[in-house]
């Protein structure tokens, strides 16, 4: 029996523009995992999102090939996860990934599993024909494909020593000098530029926001001077968009010039948290535009129509190229009267003969009407509407605190808005979920629900944002505890459907779930719960040190708290 491509039955945009492909795509599900095993056939798990370029260019190459999907289908069961709808099965896979070949993975995820769903065989991308040092795609498949067949009980067998080696480790270390760890993280970013040293360059707001903590803690200037510098560059270089607003993904250079141009709504909501919490200790008339553009972008591009909350992200390409809805020629420049006087606009171009917009010193309105017109004739980028719960949350709360600041652009309102469909959409439903058409949730979703809530109230003091907050801590607890480890599994622990418990304590895209439950437990005075987790967290901060910043924050800000001095997320009063 040959399982068909069902992938039109999904929800995911990401799913959707997979459901043609003449691979026989199925989901994650329990009955594709035991059709996997009754017929003792291996699975080829392809991971990736909507607005991921190289996932289009390689389902272009591969997934829409007759002859590569024939290879496919004869020697794997294929399976396709959009990694934004289950972060708990991107977590695993790409820790495997990392496993094996000692270095980063990325997306597209391309993972070779037996027919029990434990990897033994990892990639990223894999071109159509050998490049760049890369096999082509065909003959990796075939290759494995032929393996697994005459391999196939010793590969089996191999399992067990997979699942050992993704154990975290964990000393036993309760208490450590936290702002050593974060000097050493310090020493990595790069002095002049910003971000880590090299190429490409992430935001890495899980750092910044950390050290914008210790410096309301100590007043150190080393700890701000850093935090200034990457707002300098994010808002000025070719990385955020000066038409529009809002900040791309990252960038592909060390000068913040080319950004991989997807947008995400996780890098703004935290951009606007970082300019906010930035704005609380120094004014800054430029910083104060960015954060205005940023929120109004966010509110009135990413917005869903139907359901009046954040979809996810939008693509890097249109009309099959990548940036073209963001460059432009110097032949659609030159018009513009001085331009050149406020971006870095020449004949010769910056990227590729075309121009990304540098900004010099900040442009009149005149100037950037100009540009909107040119930009409103471009077919924009796709953009992925999907309704993620802990975004939407964060976003909340990116808004609150942005009203701390300022007070006269009604963000609050904007926030109480959100929130009420959040509550008509998740929190009037038996149980939370991440989606809004998928009953899966995950740690990150209570967690920054919790957050939210726990902001709403410090705003407004009504005793139903306590509540919720702390009713939902109990829930968290129940569900993903595992209390042995004393740790959050980022995925419900009764239920968990991968050959490894995902327990994830590091910095991703956003802040890890269980540093912000610290945070939370912390703010809700739950005392014996935080110090359980802050000492469980602090046995891995030992050996994990430099990936996990958030946790500096969240151990430092539980200790405060414990000491009974004044403390809140954002810095303490000692």
């Amino acid at each position: 029996m040959e399982l068909k491509n069902n992938l039109f039955l999904e929800s995911s945009p990401y799913l959707q523009q997979h459901k043609n492909n003449p691979v026989n795509w199925q989901i994650w599900s329990k009955d594709v995992l035991n059709f996997a095993k009754k017929n003792k056939k291996p699975i080829l798990l392809s991971i990736g999102y909507s607005s991921c370029h190289w996932c289009h260019v390689m389902a272009h190459e591969s997934f829409e090939d007759k002859e590569t999907a024939s290879i496919m289908n004869k020697y794997f069961l294929n399976i396709k996860v959009d990694r934004e709808e289950r972060p708990d099965i991107d977590y695993i896979f790409q820790s495997s990934y990392q496993l094996f070949n000692q270095s980063g993975g990325g997306w597209p995820l391309t993972m070779f599993l037996d027919e029990n769903a434990t990897p033994f065989m990892a990639g990223t991308y894999f071109p159509k024909t050998n490049s760049h040092g890369l096999p082509a795609f065909k003959e990796v498949i075939l290759k494995v494909g032929e393996t697994y067949n005459e391999q196939r009980e010793e590969i089996i067998k191999q399992s067990h020593i997979i699942s050992k080696n993704l154990e975290l480790k964990k000393s036993l270390v309760l208490n450590q000098d936290l702002e050593s760890i974060l000097l050493s993280a310090i020493f990595n970013l790069d002095k002049v530029k910003g971000g880590y040293k090299g190429a490409p360059k992430f935001p890495i707001f899980n750092i910044y926001d950390t050290l914008l903590f210790f410096f309301n803690k100590t007043k150190k200037l080393e700890y701000l001077k850093p935090v200034e510098l990457i707002l300098k560059q994010l808002s000025s270089q070719g990385i955020y968009d000066h038409v529009e607003g809002g900040i791309s993904r990252y960038a592909v250079d060390e000068n913040w010039l080319v950004p991989h141009f997807e947008k995400m709504l996780y890098d703004n909501a935290q951009f606007v948290l970082l300019l906010s919490k930035y704005l609380r200790i120094e004014k800054n008339e430029y910083f104060e535009k960015k954060l205005i553009q940023t929120i109004e972008f966010i509110n009135k591009n990413f917005t869903n129509l139907k359901n009046k909350l954040l979809g996810s992200a939008y693509d890097a390409d249109s009309d099959g190229v990548e940036g073209k809805y963001y460059v432009f020629s110097y032949e659609e420049l030159k018009e513009i009267q001085d331009i050149n006087l406020y971006f870095d606009v020449k004949p010769e171009g910056n990227w590729e003969n075309k121009i990304i917009l540098k900004e010099i010193k900040t442009p009149p309105e005149s100037i950037v009407l100009e540009l909107k017109s040119l930009r409103e004739k471009k077919n924009k980028p796709f953009f992925d509407s999907k309704i993620q719960l802990d975004l939407n949350c964060l976003w909340v709360s990116a808004l609150i605190s942005a009203e701390k600041i300022l007070p006269n652009n009604n963000f609050f309102k904007t926030a109480e808005s959100y929130y009420k469909n959040l509550e008509k959409f998740f929190f009037n439903k038996e149980k939370l979920r991440h989606t809004i058409l998928k009953s899966d949730v995950f740690l990150e979703d209570y967690a920054y629900s919790i957050a939210m809530f726990l902001d709403l109230y410090d705003q407004t003091l009504k005793p139903e944002y306590l509540f919720n907050a702390k009713r939902l801590c109990k829930e968290t607890i129940e569900h993903f505890y595992i209390k042995e480890k004393s740790i959050f599994q980022k995925n419900i622990v009764a239920t968990n459907d991968l050959f490894h418990q995902p327990i994830d304590i590091s910095d991703g895209n956003i802040p890890n779930g269980n540093s912000v439950m610290l945070l939370n437990f912390s703010r809700l005075r739950m005392k014996n719960e935080a110090e359980e987790l802050s000492n469980s967290l602090n046995g891995y901060l030992n050996v994990y040190k430099l990936l996990m910043a958030s946790a500096l924050k969240s151990i430092d800000h539980f200790n405060i708290v414990n000491s009974n001095k004044n403390c809140t997320e954002e810095g303490c009063d000692i």
